[in-house]
């Protein structure tokens, strides 16, 4: 039998795969996904490979193209897993790593019976066109006959997909308590108010939700809805990130489109309460504009836009490693918003007092010292923050 490699060639190239399952960790002190499976899709008319990450609490995918696929199925088997079966229409393939690294390849007669991918199916969305949805029409998103109306699509995609990003959190919930969470910046409430339905109604959670914003006109419509609709556990209160002290500890912590260093009082408090899932949208970062200094970059920072962006991702790479050192897994994720970008970087974050963080400090401080910069999240963090500096 042929090597991984040439497997991996054949069964791409030659051969459709129907559905692949990689199983069984190599290293069981590496924190990482215990699972991962591999099936076609089909996405804008174009073929691809989803890859579905199984973690402990939730999951994660990726939509690959063929070259890519490859490679990543290569270094998922050679470096990860002990095992992977992968399901075509001609064969049944097993692979088998022993402790030294090598591989051992079953070739078996085909089990499995090839389906159309899912995605050439009109896609399913957690909130669905046709189905009445109260508000969806408050807002101004839906007809009362169940369509979408055509000028609020995109807001439309952008509700589900924020969604989609939450789903992935419910599992650090705990289903058995009443869940606190606090939106910051919230606005107009569509987040806010798509949030609260997905889980009372459709999850069947016990939440209390408060949308905080600066805006009295804007709370005013937002409390006015909030009573329409019967949603008895949101309210709204004008006021902002920093002067909010209702409560001591909060399960989740939302803030999109916080301006500057709104962020990262966001994030501080988010931390302080212990919060186990955070989901933070910054915009509009000036901080680090005139502060980064790096003579390797100038031909990069000369040209001032590309400064700005290189600015931005800084300052959101930054606010991740903080998070990571406060005992947070964080991930940093694309986020459609048709108000603001097209396209903002989500950073996610779910708490699992992680305590090994020398390496990440080490990280941080040798980061934060190439660019010769102070962020303001250390002072929005405090003592909290520097006392884990202290323990490199």
């Amino acid at each position: 039998m042929q090597n991984i490699s040439e497997l991996i060639e054949k069964v791409i190239d030659k051969e459709t795969i129907i559905k692949a399952v990689l199983s069984g960790i190599q290293n069981k002190n590496q924190k990482t996904f215990n699972k991962v499976t591999i099936k076609k899709v089909i996405i804008k008319n174009e073929e691809k490979h989803q890859f579905e990450y199984f973690y402990d609490k939730n999951v994660e995918h990726k939509n690959l193209n063929s070259d890519e696929t490859k490679k990543e199925l290569y270094i998922l088997i050679k470096t990860y897993f002990k095992q992977a079966f992968i399901y075509t229409v001609n064969y049944d393939y097993q692979i088998l790593i022993n402790k030294k690294g090598l591989a051992k390849i079953h070739q078996n007669k085909a089990t499995r019976k090839f389906e159309e991918p899912s995605h050439n199916k009109k896609k399913k969305y957690i909130l669905n066109e046709g189905e009445l949805t109260p508000f969806l029409i408050e807002l101004g998103i839906m007809t009362t006959q169940g369509k979408i109306v055509k000028a609020k699509y995109d807001k439309f995609k952008q509700i589900n997909r924020y969604l989609e990003l939450v789903s992935d959190c419910i599992s650090y919930l705990d289903k058995n308590k009443t869940i606190r969470i606090i939106d910051f910046g919230c606005g107009k409430a569509y987040l806010t108010f798509a949030l609260y339905d997905y889980l009372v109604l459709k999850m069947g959670y016990n939440v209390q939700i408060v949308g905080l914003d600066l805006k009295e006109s804007v709370i005013d419509f937002c409390s006015n809805l909030a009573k329409k609709l019967h949603f008895d556990n949101l309210r709204f209160e004008q006021g902002d990130i920093k002067g909010f002290h209702q409560f001591s500890d909060v399960d989740m912590v939302i803030s999109l489109h916080a301006c500057n260093t709104a962020t990262d009082e966001a994030l501080a408090k988010a931390v302080s309460w212990n919060a186990k899932v955070i989901l933070a949208v910054p915009c509009c970062q000036h901080e680090f504009l005139k502060k980064i200094k790096n003579e390797k970059m100038i031909p990069m920072m000369k040209y001032g836009i590309i400064k700005e962006k290189l600015a931005s991702l800084l300052t959101d790479s930054i606010r991740a490693n903080v998070l990571e050192i406060m005992g947070y897994r964080t991930q940093v994720l694309e986020f459609i918003d048709m108000e603001h970008t097209p396209k903002n970087i989500m950073i996610r974050a779910f708490f699992d007092n992680n305590t090994n963080i020398k390496n990440l400090v080490k990280q941080y401080t040798l980061f934060k010292n190439e660019w010769q910069i102070s962020p303001y999240i250390e002072e929005a963090f405090g003592t909290s923050f520097t006392n884990k500096l202290e323990q490199q």
